[in-house]
């Protein structure tokens, strides 16, 4: 069995505190969790809004202090690592944010926006190597090569979407976080969008953590999920094992709420097939 790449325990995150004698305790957004993944795996976070999953991704990719636990990526300790030595694991930790275009920039060009993070982290030689593999992916993702000269506000959700997966995708990363990444989504490129990580998942063998409220979606693409409410881990386990006979009344509350659909193994396959060019 495969190494765990990531490892995360006991991980608390606090808002709002002030040091001295006139400060407060704060908010605590998350209380003692635990959390691992290995490579090639995919595993689920899901709970309700304000359970705490984003903040939780989040302090997993050190966007946030953590302020008790440890983390640890790849065997090192980068709980308390200041940037200028996380700099280098920028590349082998990228995240896919919920909307493209609070993500991407306005004002630069897609070609810009993919080939930039290559010539920086130094993927390629020139900016004609990185456009060469810049080309690679976008076949791969069944985008039209007129997606480069164009602005994101010019593309589809979709496109957005896919352009956000290739820019990760393109820096060859050990780990991706992908935060609500199919909401808002029609059914077919919802299926397109998730196929993609799960056939980058197997070719590159990155292990990837998917939030999401959408138990169905969960259920079709991780192998194991954590349930989170109110800040805290409450089940985690294998997703057969979890959907079929949940252990805490707040699982089978969430499952009673939206009921899930029998699985059928083609459905991602078949919807991504409808519309390709979205």
């Amino acid at each position: 069995m495969a190494e765990d790449l990531l490892v995360a325990r006991g991980i608390e995150v606090t808002y709002g505190g002030r040091r001295g004698p006139f400060g407060g305790p704060g908010h605590k957004v998350l209380h003692g969790v635990d959390f691992s993944i290995r490579r090639g795996e995919t595993v689920g976070i899901v709970g309700e809004s304000g359970s705490g999953k984003t903040t939780f991704g989040r302090a997993l990719l050190k966007l946030v202090d953590v302020s008790a636990g440890e983390i640890r990526f790849d065997g090192a300790d980068i709980t308390h690592l200041p940037d200028s030595r996380m700099r280098p694991l920028r590349r082998r930790m990228q995240m896919i944010f919920q909307d493209p275009m609070a993500s991407l920039n306005p004002r630069h060009s897609i070609r810009r926006i993919l080939i930039e993070p290559i010539l920086f982290h130094g993927l390629a030689r020139d900016a004609r190597e990185a456009e060469a593999r810049v080309w690679k992916i976008l076949d791969r993702f069944t985008l039209p090569a007129a997606v480069l000269d164009r602005n994101p506000h010019e593309l589809s959700g979709g496109q957005r979407q896919r352009i956000g997966i290739a820019r990760a995708a393109l820096l060859e990363p050990d780990f991706v976080l992908a935060d609500e990444i199919v909401s808002g989504l029609d059914v077919s490129t919802q299926a397109l969008v998730l196929n993609l990580l799960k056939d980058l998942s197997r070719d590159l063998g990155l292990a990837l953590a998917f939030i999401s409220h959408d138990l169905s979606v969960i259920r079709a693409v991780c192998d194991r999920v954590y349930v989170m409410r109110f800040g805290k881990v409450i089940e985690e386990g294998p997703c057969e094992q979890v959907f079929a006979a949940p252990k805490s009344n707040y699982t089978r509350a969430l499952l009673d709420a939206i009921p899930l659909p029998e699985i059928d193994p083609e459905w991602l396959m078949r919807e991504s097939l409808v519309d390709e060019t979205q």
